[in-house]
């Protein structure tokens, strides 16, 4: 039970910091070092990093969508997930996406980010009459927005959690050479977790945005209709 509740490393003002949250701190530290490392001295590598990100989000985005309004925040989760899932590689330090919390957090982003970019490309009330259209879908529509941010939530954590758990109970019981390829198949789960929270977060996306496209085919072809008649 001690390895799944987050141990409480220290407190502030009465604040419980967990193992987690230290980790967290610790991890977004790396990625800041790394990337003005990178910045500074290998920009190649910069693009090199977001053209896979522009790539994994092009085969799920609409083709007229413009990608770059959204690969600052999908690039973002892209890199948290990627290095969130298996910092527990590192000594002393736990996956941060091992708390519940943080892929709730995670999912909850989402979530306000799928209805702002809807929003943003179709209007208040444009993408209101989408998600109710026909009227009586309206119910089934909002439990699928929730169900599927539920979705992302527990199915990271449970991923990065039972993987981490095995590699602990493994290590406990052959400390040696046995949990080496174990802690090899958590990382390469951490990756994989990592690019399935990507591709759902940009399909989440694309269905918020594509209808806007298909609205705009609409109204042309009216329009090129009322001009032949």
């Amino acid at each position: 039970m001690e390895a799944i509740e987050p141990q409480v490393v220290f407190t502030i003002f009465g604040i419980s910091i967990t193992n987690t949250v230290v980790s967290t701190w610790f991890m977004m530290a790396l990625i800041v070092i790394v990337m003005l490392l990178i910045r500074k001295y290998k920009p190649g590598a910069g693009e090199i990093i977001l053209e896979m990100i522009d790539n994994i989000v092009s085969t799920v985005m609409p083709e007229e969508a413009n990608i770059s309004k959204y690969l600052p925040l999908l690039s973002t989760l892209a890199i948290f997930l990627l290095l969130g899932n298996i910092f527990s590689v590192f000594p002393g330090m736990v996956s941060p996406t091992a708390n519940i919390n943080t892929t709730a957090a995670l999912a909850i982003i989402v979530f306000f980010a799928v209805h702002v970019y809807g929003i943003r490309e179709k209007g208040l009330w444009g993408y209101a009459k989408d998600l109710a259209n026909p009227i009586f879908i309206l119910p089934l529509e909002i439990v699928s927005q929730f169900s599927r941010t539920l979705s992302l939530a527990v199915r990271l954590f449970g991923n990065v959690l039972s993987t981490d758990l095995i590699v602990i109970i493994v290590f406990a019981l052959i400390p040696f050479i046995v949990p080496l390829p174990l802690t090899l198949l958590g990382m390469l789960t951490g990756v994989l977790q990592a690019y399935i929270f990507l591709v759902l977060s940009s399909l989440y996306i694309a269905s918020a945005i594509e209808v806007q496209g298909m609205e705009e085919e609409r109204r042309k072809l009216k329009e090129e209709i009322s001009k032949s008649s």
